[in-house]
């Protein structure tokens, strides 16, 4: 029986980080289903006041935000390591993870991801077309930066994967879905050949939507 669980709609990135660094640390975790209109429903907001996902409890300490998620289970369970020994690639993790957050996920994801994946897959949503044009230049800059501070390193913080990359790969596997992905990768390709080296992580497998959507039936 797991101490773990993970409260989401299967297929948010951002739960699908918290899974994905759970299976790399080898800890077993239950996941509870939501669906779009239960993130506001009252019995959500009392584990997530914003209405947001994952909401996460580990025994009878609850906790929500992803990165706190992440360090919470790096301090608990430190190894395998996921955050880099050497101060300055911990502080470009720590950086890329901020990128996430309010650039890569703000703006881009969650205007070009909802409008072509996610919203058509669940809500059963046309896309706007209007509203991903709107999206495009600031989608350039953050593919851009997140290119340029790859370069050659095999990981995003360096040469040791890390928390930064367990958090941008569940955004940038739904970007890869759309059509907007071959332009945003254009002179790219290192981030092209990065996702496909996630892809090949079990813990990135075995987390996708389809996968932790069978979870929650399981649990």
């Amino acid at each position: 029986m797991s101490d773990f669980t993970i409260w989401t709609v299967p297929g948010s990135p951002f739960s699908r980080a918290v899974a994905a660094v759970l299976v790399e640390k080898g800890a077993p975790f239950k996941v509870v289903r939501l669906s779009p209109s239960e993130t506001k429903a009252p019995e959500h907001l009392a584990r997530h006041p914003f209405g947001r996902m994952p909401a996460f409890r580990h025994g009878d300490f609850m906790l929500y935000e992803t990165q706190a998620v992440l360090r919470y289970l790096e301090r608990i369970m430190p190894k395998p390591a996921l955050t880099p020994a050497d101060p300055k690639q911990a502080a470009r993790m720590d950086q890329v993870m901020g990128i996430n957050d309010w650039y890569l996920f703000q703006g881009v994801g969650a205007v070009i991801g909802f409008q072509r994946v996610i919203g058509p897959m669940l809500l059963g949503l046309t896309a706007d077309e209007a509203a991903i044009a709107a999206a495009m230049p600031k989608a350039h800059v953050v593919f851009g930066e997140l290119s340029r501070l790859l370069g050659d390193q095999p990981w995003l913080a360096g040469d040791t994967i890390s928390l930064a990359d367990f958090t941008v790969v569940g955004i940038m596997d739904i970007l890869s879905l759309t059509p907007e992905w071959k332009a945003l990768t254009a002179g790219r390709s290192n981030l092209v050949q990065w996702l496909e080296r996630m892809r090949e992580r079990p813990s990135i497998a075995q987390t996708t939507m389809q996968a932790v959507s069978a979870m929650a039936d399981a649990a």
